[in-house]
């Protein structure tokens, strides 16, 4: 017999845990990779921008690999609850989504973006509602969470472009959200365990859960050379 797979609900404000107001990481260690300050402000000629793609570790370890990208760091958006833990988000009662904030040089002849974008899509199943894999809850929902007007144009063109190749591919509909983060209450990073976690723990978990499928997008990205 098929067993469908439960699609979580998401929380209301009401219901959601009242969090703290203090950063559960208040300050943190450089970059393990990149060197870079884990919390810096964006400096003229940067941009940053904000990607849910299901277990924030892997999707960050993919992220601070590409070209252009100043740094990275884990945490939570798009939900309630003020500088949750991840306990608390792991719970769903916060409305997070697990969330990567990547800062990338934005002043050159080509900008990363392109690629960030096509390795986001390429990088996970935009399909799938709620779920990642076997990781279910709404912490592990689809979204890219935009800062400038030129990131939500292209968030929103590569997401009807690579939705037509699903479709032409017999696939689900993406189901990715695409939005402003004026529009939320904030990017709050994770704690500092979970910061480059997959460089602390090598053999640590990646769920990538992927269509198998290339974006139709110039550059390279995952499946370039499938």
């Amino acid at each position: 017999m098929f067993l469908r797979r439960p699609n979580p609900i998401m929380v209301t404000a009401d219901e959601a845990l009242p969090g703290r107001s203090i950063s559960v990481l208040p300050s943190a260690d450089p970059h393990l990779v990149l060197g870079t300050d884990l919390l810096k402000p964006v400096d003229d000629g940067e941009e940053e921008i904000f990607l849910a793609a299901g277990c924030y570790w892997g999707v960050e370890e993919i992220m601070w690999e590409l070209p252009g990208v100043v740094t990275t760091s884990v945490g939570f958006m798009g939900g309630y609850t003020p500088n949750p833990t991840y306990n608390e988000v792991t719970t769903g009662r916060t409305g997070h989504a697990e969330t990567v904030r990547v800062v990338y040089r934005a002043d050159g002849e080509t900008s990363p973006l392109p690629l960030i974008l096509k390795t986001f899509w390429e990088s996970h199943d935009p399909t799938t509602l709620n779920y990642q894999g076997n990781d279910v809850g709404t912490q592990y929902r689809s979204a890219i969470f935009t800062t400038t007007h030129e990131q939500a144009k292209l968030a929103t063109s590569s997401r009807a472009a690579y939705n037509e190749v699903l479709q032409a591919n017999e696939r689900n509909t993406i189901v990715t959200e695409v939005v402003d983060a004026r529009d939320t209450t904030g990017y709050f990073p994770a704690e500092i365990e979970h910061q480059q976690y997959l460089i602390k723990v090598p053999n640590g978990y990646r769920c990538h859960a992927k269509s198998g499928l290339a974006c139709p997008m110039p550059g390279s990205g995952p499946l370039a050379n499938l």
